[in-house]
């Protein structure tokens, strides 16, 4: 039976907790009632923030594939061991439903054994080979081989609305200590008992699977302190990429920072986004009911506080769409009201949907209380096409259970949408065979500035898988070459590394003539186990 350790309120380095030190406190609070909880949290200070910086740095060392994959399945086993009193904390923490919170466990454990699964099978390396010919005329034809290779220590920054498949454990830091990086993880001050609970799962695993301690840390980040740490994490030279999910704001400017460091490193941001549903008029006659079904769940599921959640759902006038309006409107009104993460993050919302609503040509539907003691309950707001060009505010994401309705002229104004909606992690079209004619010509335009399409369903629920993107064209993402979820999200933390005339017994295993590891490679052109 495995116990669960009882919290110190430290941030973890080097595989043992620190010293508070006079280091400013902060307290968690309940995101039901906003009570301050019985914890002392110490915020890391500035000497914390670079012990955990060159502890990884001085970790940074070649690990063998099935070490790497040992140890992310070990956190995967200590997670689901530890899961009842994680859970618990994380309710608490965030206000999330229990199902919710245990599903999300679920995904955490996943992507960490997806990750081993992959690491171990070895083809993620991308291997090519090219032999070299001395007989080749004019010149000798050099021999090349090139594979990914780690970048270094790594900056996961926990992100509010997923305590656990986002944050300590979350698909950043799993992707990460795949490719053989160590990490460092700055804890969301919204749940820093979840947090910590999450890291001493994986600094246990570390000290069992007798790597360097320095190959993870935990820095937690609060009070005085809470923007402090992230920004000298970022701007410490061992530091080589961050992985950061939450708002565009702070997303962006941990891009500009890393931009401006003698050596700039890259940073994986996945940032704000509107998730644009286009509503094509067969569909609205023919799909009523399940685009109602559908839609209303997504919107208000988690209390909106996804990053998929649809923000924008474009329609053309007519075409029976008055009617699915009004269903919408009586499905998210008849919605429970909810917990949203924080005090903050209510009043953000709140105030946000209050503004717009106020500017001219945009209609409020639904009750007229958003907000109560007992929680909030889902908004829609509906306008059209020309006032969200006049008011580019509209067009921005409004993170809560809220959704805006956009009526447009024709199908070719829904493309014109698209253009308004700018990057976004994903579009999301519902259409029937009448629609397959427009759909055939304009689906290119509709998701040029999307990492995803969804057809006839919700953006919401990101399946962890080979082939899912999760990312897009900023402003939804800093890097839309790359993936936060999925086997592409390993790519991320490594870099292409080539050796030229090199001698076999020098060689990585991966590049040897011999192919010891059995992965797939590309040799002189052509694909070979």
């Amino acid at each position: 039976m495995t116990t669960t350790p009882s919290l110190t309120g430290s941030s973890w380095i080097l595989g043992a907790p620190t010293e508070p030190l006079g280091a400013p406190r902060f307290r968690a609070r309940a995101a039901a009632d906003g009570r301050e909880l019985a914890v002392d949290f110490h915020a890391a200070s500035e000497r914390d923030v670079g012990l955990a910086a060159d502890g990884a740095r001085g970790a940074f060392a070649a690990t063998t594939f099935d070490v790497r994959a040992r140890l992310l399945e070990r956190v995967a086993e200590l997670l689901a061991a530890r899961g009842a009193a994680i859970v618990e904390r994380a309710m608490l923490e965030t206000g999330l439903a229990r199902p919710r919170l245990e599903g999300e466990l679920a995904r955490t454990t996943n992507q960490l054994r997806t990750f081993a699964a992959l690491v171990r099978e070895g083809s993620w390396v991308d291997v090519a080979i090219d032999h070299g010919d001395l007989a080749r005329a004019p010149l000798p034809k050099p021999d090349v081989r090139s594979m990914l290779v780690p970048l270094g220590p790594v900056a996961v920054f926990g992100a509010s609305n997923f305590p656990l498949a986002f944050s300590v454990a979350g698909g950043d830091t799993a992707s990460a200590l795949a490719s053989g990086c160590p990490v460092v993880v700055k804890g969301h001050p919204l749940h820093p008992g979840t947090g910590e609970l999450a890291a001493r799962a994986i600094v246990d695993a570390v000290a069992e699977c007798e790597l360097a301690p320095g190959t993870f840390a935990f820095l937690q980040a609060g009070g005085a302190r809470e923007v402090a740490v992230g920004l000298e994490l970022v701007r410490h030279p061992a530091i080589a990429a961050v992985g950061f999910t939450g708002s565009s704001a702070a997303g962006t400017t941990l891009t500009r920072e890393a931009a401006l460091r003698a050596r700039p490193i890259p940073v994986f941001a996945e940032m704000g986004s509107t998730n644009p549903v286009f509503l094509l008029p067969g569909a609205v006659r023919e799909k009523r009911d399940a685009i109602v079904s559908a839609l209303s769940a997504s919107i208000a599921g988690s209390a909106g506080q996804l990053c998929t959640r649809p923000g924008i759902v474009g329609f053309v006038r007519g075409h029976a769409s008055d009617a699915l309006v009004e269903r919408l409107a009586q499905a998210l009104g008849a919605s429970a009201p909810q917990t949203m993460l924080s005090s903050a993050h209510r009043d953000a919302w709140h105030e946000r949907i209050e503004r717009l609503q106020r500017l001219e040509r945009v209609q409020r539907l639904g009750a007229a209380t958003a907000s109560t003691a007992a929680g909030v309950t889902p908004v829609l707001l509906r306008t059209d096409l020309a006032t969200l060009e006049e008011a580019p505010e509209l067009a921005e994401e409004c993170f809560g259970p809220s959704a805006l309705l956009v009526e447009c002229a024709n199908e070719d104004e829904l493309v014109d949408l698209a253009q308004q909606a700018g990057g976004t992690l994903t579009v999301t079209i519902w259409s029937a065979a009448s629609d397959r004619a427009f759909l055939s010509w304009a689906l290119p335009l509709l998701a040029r500035d999307s990492g995803r399409i969804v057809h006839d369903g919700v953006p919401t629920g990101v399946e962890v898988c080979a082939a899912m993107v999760h990312s897009g064209p900023f402003p939804a993402c800093s890097r839309p070459d790359s993936t936060s979820v999925g086997a592409r999200a390993i790519r991320r933390w490594c870099r292409p590394m080539a050796f030229q005339n090199v001698p076999d017994e020098l060689l990585p295993d991966e590049l040897r003539e011999a192919n010891p590891r059995g992965i797939t490679r590309l040799v002189d052109g052509k694909w070979r186990a």
